[in-house]
């Protein structure tokens, strides 16, 4: 029966037999790729596809409090030769220390110590023999827990240092590195280091003064870099994810840590309730959101509609894995209210 209509759809008109056998074969090749997980374009998707085909993993996550935040001081000089302030912010006594000119292997090699070494970068001596002294100057600040304000360093004039030459640079302007003063609070806490790489403008590049990139060190060797998650602010019950104090999509040179609260997959349950309310999931806009999709960090879907996606509903990404913001009571909670 479908040879005999084949034939006849030939005879009648080859070119459209042609373009029918092609669009057949399209089709089916698009289907058979998307059965075994490859990739397709979006226009030869099926509408029943969002059913993934390997369910997402999930990411175990744990709580710690974070004793250190770091950011830049509100005074308007920055630069090589003037100095610039920072503003530590600390649950405990700590020690702040700034490696001017701090050497890009140098770092790189300390932070490779901390987590393959057999002792961890607890202390600032510890960090200036692990950089081995690979920097032209350090300035340290004794941090009270009750701390608050700026820090202003600046190099000295006599290195005649005025920039740190053409791009791609060896040296990173200011390494800040927050570890905690009293052996007793050590043993407290899992996080025993803040690394901090702060750019300021020089003679030879004028990009405004900012944090590059921030670690966190832990007493097991381990190292986590600070990373923002994206939430929308249009939904209700968002206000405050506008404030740039608490927005967490905020770009890194105004980006606030707060201490205790912020670090990669490690999230405080009581302010994501607060900024939780109200915001429903892309998908079935019914469910509050709880899902965080990695790598893209996008926070857009519930509980339920995690696991229906290869792909984050916002930037297409695929997903590797997720991890939930609030445990199932939690979640309940919210729902009632």
């Amino acid at each position: 029966m479908a040879a005999v209509f084949l034939i006849t759809l030939y005879e009648y008109s080859p070119l459209f037999y042609i373009t029918v056998i092609s669009l057949c074969f399209v089709v089916t090749a698009a289907m058979v790729l998307g059965w075994f997980g490859f990739d397709v374009p979006v226009i030869l998707r099926s509408s029943d596809e969002t059913e993934s085909v390997v369910p997402v993993p999930e990411k175990r996550m744990v709580q710690v409090t974070n004793p250190f935040a770091l950011e830049m001081g509100s005074s308007g000089v920055a630069s090589v030769t003037e100095g610039v302030s920072l503003l530590p912010c600390c649950l405990e006594p700590c020690v702040l220390s700034c490696y001017w000119g701090c050497g890009v292997h140098a770092l790189q090699g300390a932070l490779q110590s901390h987590q393959h070494g057999p002792s961890k970068l607890a202390t600032p001596h510890l960090f200036q023999e692990a950089l081995h002294f690979q920097y032209h100057h350090c300035q340290s600040f004794h941090i009270s827990g009750e701390d608050r304000e700026e820090h202003y360093t600046k190099m000295p004039a006599n290195l005649g240092i005025t920039d740190f030459g053409l791009m791609p640079r060896e040296r990173y302007h200011i390494v800040a590195v927050l570890t905690l003063a009293e052996s007793e609070a050590r043993d407290t806490y899992n996080i025993v280091a803040s690394v901090t790489v702060v750019h300021v403008p020089d003679d030879k590049y004028s990009l405004s003064a900012r944090i590059l990139f921030q670690y966190l060190l832990t007493a097991q060797g381990n190292m986590y870099e600070l990373k923002p998650l994206f939430m929308s602010a249009e939904s209700k019950g968002l206000s405050e994810a506008t404030d740039p104090d608490r927005s967490t999509e905020a770009p890194p040179e105004s980006q606030k840590i707060e201490p205790g609260k912020e670090m990669p997959g490690i999230e405080d349950e009581e302010d994501w309730s607060e900024e939780g309310k109200g915001k429903d999931c892309v998908v079935c806009q019914n469910a509050p959101v709880n899902r965080v999709l990695l790598p893209c960090r996008h926070a857009c879907v519930c509980d339920g509609c995690v696991h229906r996606f290869q792909h984050c509903p916002i930037c297409r990404a695929f997903v590797l894995e997720s991890f939930a913001l609030f445990q199932q009571t939690h979640m309940e909670e919210i729902e009632e209210e």
